[in-house]
């Protein structure tokens, strides 16, 4: 491996700091993560690493990340998130008997313009980390690969013609949580976040892995603007529900909100419907569906929200939960003002055109909503649509 990044112009690796022993700290927490070259200090530390299962059937990769033993997510699996902190933590804890465990603890690739929001699974166990920090001095960034620019052979072939690729691994000092930290791994992980931003000298930025799902929806159901919603998820990261939405929870949820038939709730009864205590963040969710400042909400539109949210590309799942919640009794239909409410908060645009649509009678069935979508997938792309405007008032065009 190490005669392979020779070849494609890493000749040296600059190292400054101490790796710390695996008996002392087990887990090893890299930013920022923005190339597969980042590879390399999982090859030179041998440390193993949480990645895809996937990546196992890639040729010669796949058998070289076996060598290393590490811990793999299988996002198919909608319990994968609690079996890899499991899986974590009970390497963690074993007194250095695993290998050390390198964690990208953002969980994507950036530009490394700035630090997005670290996830938790590196700072569950409670247990102290080194942090990481890595660093491309080239004048050419030829490294960064991300889900928008050069794909990944572009980005070796563009390497490959550079005479030198230097590279910078850090290791910061041993970072030991308070007893605070230990019991709230959200707030150990924006402190050891916030050091390595200090080290590399860049600011912060509260996005985080899940919000780029959500900028980058796609679909005939497309999010067009995405702002009130990526609000709307780091409060509920915050509140610690992120973990828990399921499409079960989602589906018992909207079923209670079918029952409640467009009652309002009020903070109280809010914090009940979610079992959760009243908190500023709370109060702050329940702002945002506060349309008329009366201080009550429908529940209906924190559902559609949570669902938008928990699989953005998958518009038509949250539409047909939505249609559930919506319909009458009698018949399985909503009416025109519903319909708009619901495209709101899933797309973030107000004013539609929704007469074409519609039969005399103003109610549409989702059934005949679905048809209309395949036979015009273009009519929701808002960037096109005359009578779209942006939730901040503002016309998109295609050159936004």
């Amino acid at each position: 491996m190490r005669a392979m990044w020779f070849c494609g112009g890493f000749h040296w690796i600059k190292v400054k700091g101490e790796r710390a022993a695996a008996s002392e700290v087990p887990i090893l927490t890299v930013a920022p993560h923005s190339s597969y070259f980042d590879a390399i200090p999982v090859t030179m530390t041998m440390c193993s690493i949480v990645t895809n299962l996937e990546n196992r059937s890639i040729p010669v990769w796949g058998t070289l990340i076996s060598y290393i033993r590490p811990v793999f997510v299988f996002r198919a699996d909608q319990d994968s998130r609690r079996k890899t902190v499991e899986e974590i933590k009970r390497r963690a804890q074993s007194g250095g008997k695993w290998p050390q465990i390198m964690i990208f603890s953002e969980g994507t690739c950036t530009n490394r313009s700035g630090l997005i929001l670290f996830k938790a699974g590196a700072f569950i166990p409670g247990l102290p980390v080194q942090p990481v920090v890595l660093r491309y001095p080239n004048k050419l960034d030829t490294v960064t690969w991300t889900w928008q620019g050069p794909g990944a052979f572009k980005i070796l072939w563009l390497t490959l013609c550079q005479p030198h690729n230097p590279m910078e691994i850090e290791y910061l000092p041993i970072y030991t949580p308070s007893n605070e930290e230990k019991e709230n791994p959200a707030l150990f992980a924006n402190n050891v976040r916030k050091l390595m931003a200090r080290a590399l000298e860049l600011p912060l930025t509260d996005l985080s892995f899940d919000d780029r799902d959500i900028c980058l929806s796609q679909g005939p159901l497309r999010i067009y603007d995405y702002s009130s919603l990526l609000e709307f998820n780091q409060l509920v990261c915050r509140m610690g529900l992120k973990a828990g939405i399921t499409d079960k929870v989602l589906e018992d949820q909207a079923r209670i909100a079918r029952k409640l038939q467009g009652d309002k709730l009020g903070l109280q009864d809010f914090a009940q419907f979610l079992k959760l205590p009243v908190t500023a963040t709370l109060t702050q969710v329940h702002s945002l569906f506060d349309k008329l400042g009366d201080g009550q909400i429908d529940i209906r539109h924190y559902v559609i929200a949570l669902s938008t949210i928990h699989r953005p590309s998958k518009s038509m799942e949250t539409l047909k939960l939505a249609f559930k919640m919506y319909e009458s009794e009698v018949r399985e239909e909503i009416l025109q003002e519903d319909l708009a409410t619901i495209l709101e908060i899933m797309l973030g645009v107000k004013n539609m055109e929704l007469s074409g649509l519609f039969l005399d009678t103003g109610k549409i069935t989702y059934d005949d909503f679905d048809r209309f979508i395949e036979q015009h997938p273009h009519y929701f792309d808002f960037k096109d649509h005359p009578h779209a405007k942006s939730c901040n008032g503002q016309n998109h065009s295609k050159d936004d």
